[in-house]
């Protein structure tokens, strides 16, 4: 079983296993038909299309950010459109080193218990580089059944979130660039900043030529974090909109940190009430 990474080369291995599911997850924030249309030009064997704002977020309530989660049996039948049934090992990828990927990744592992799922490491890139096969043909796919019940105990809302900063039981770690979390940039969000008391952690640095470092390096570089945090466990990612955030959580479980959790609303969630502090430096 697969449930964190699997690199190109293993994943080649497993074509034709009928208990493998690929999702592709490529999409653009700034080319609604970014994704699809990469998807149609070439994808893995296989592989069915995830759209990030159309199956994987909703858009029914403008203060939860630009992201939030579909409703728990919306997306069980999306799974089940896809073919995932409790018995699929599941990959998914996209093209820019897991940033979007792990969105699935974190739905189906953590949201909707569904251990066996892996992000493709170095994603579509990866899988070119290594001359492996690809295609234009769509799979045929049959509905599946999955069962499952969503484990909201795995992220945090905005006001729990307020208030467990307030009584300094959790450490949010921010995956963004340095620029945004310090408020010098926001291509984005309407506004530039941080929540406060933040700890920034580019997740451009959990990677090296476009897959993850090795997991000891990983382990130096977050060990400090989850010290100081006190546990894996109180530590919340976030991000620009709780989608990129999931690229650390992934990190720290590869380096044997387990038990985060996630701020799906993200920095655009926090923003939306202007109660709400902003940090900047």
């Amino acid at each position: 079983m697969h449930n964190l990474t699997i690199s190109a080369s293993s994943l080649h291995e497993l074509i034709g296993d009928p208990d493998l599911v690929i999702v592709d997850c490529r999409t653009s924030l700034t080319e609604a038909d970014y994704g699809r249309r990469s998807y149609a030009e070439g994808h893995l064997p296989g592989a069915r299309f995830a759209d990030l704002e159309n199956d994987l977020s909703q858009h029914t309530d403008a203060s939860l950010g630009r992201h939030p989660l579909p409703d728990p049996e919306q997306f069980l039948t999306f799974v089940r459109f896809l073919g995932i049934s409790n018995a699929s090992q599941v990959v998914v990828y996209d093209d820019v080193s897991g940033a979007i990927a792990g969105r699935l990744w974190w739905m189906l592992s953590r949201w909707m218990n569904h251990e066996a799922v892996a992000v493709l490491d170095g994603g579509f890139k990866s899988w070119q580089e290594q001359d492996l096969p690809v295609t234009s043909e769509a799979p045929e796919v049959k509905a599946s059944v999955f069962q499952s019940e969503p484990n909201d105990r795995v992220w945090v809302r905005s006001d729990e979130l307020v208030d467990c900063l307030a009584n300094n039981e959790v450490t949010v770690v921010d995956a963004r660039s340095a620029e945004r979390y310090a408020g010098k940039e926001e291509p984005i969000d309407p506004v530039a900043g941080h929540i406060p008391s933040a700890v920034n952690a580019f997740l451009g640095e959990n990677l090296e030529k476009g897959v993850y470092v090795s997991d000891e390096a990983l382990k130096d570089r977050f060990a400090g974090i989850v010290e100081k945090a006190g546990g894996a466990e109180r530590i919340v990612h976030s991000c620009g909109s709780g989608v990129s955030a999931v690229h650390n959580m992934i990190a720290m479980e590869k380096a044997g940190f387990t038990g985060s959790r996630l701020y799906v609303g993200s920095w655009s969630e926090w923003i939306r009430d202007p109660n709400r502090a902003i940090a900047t430096t």
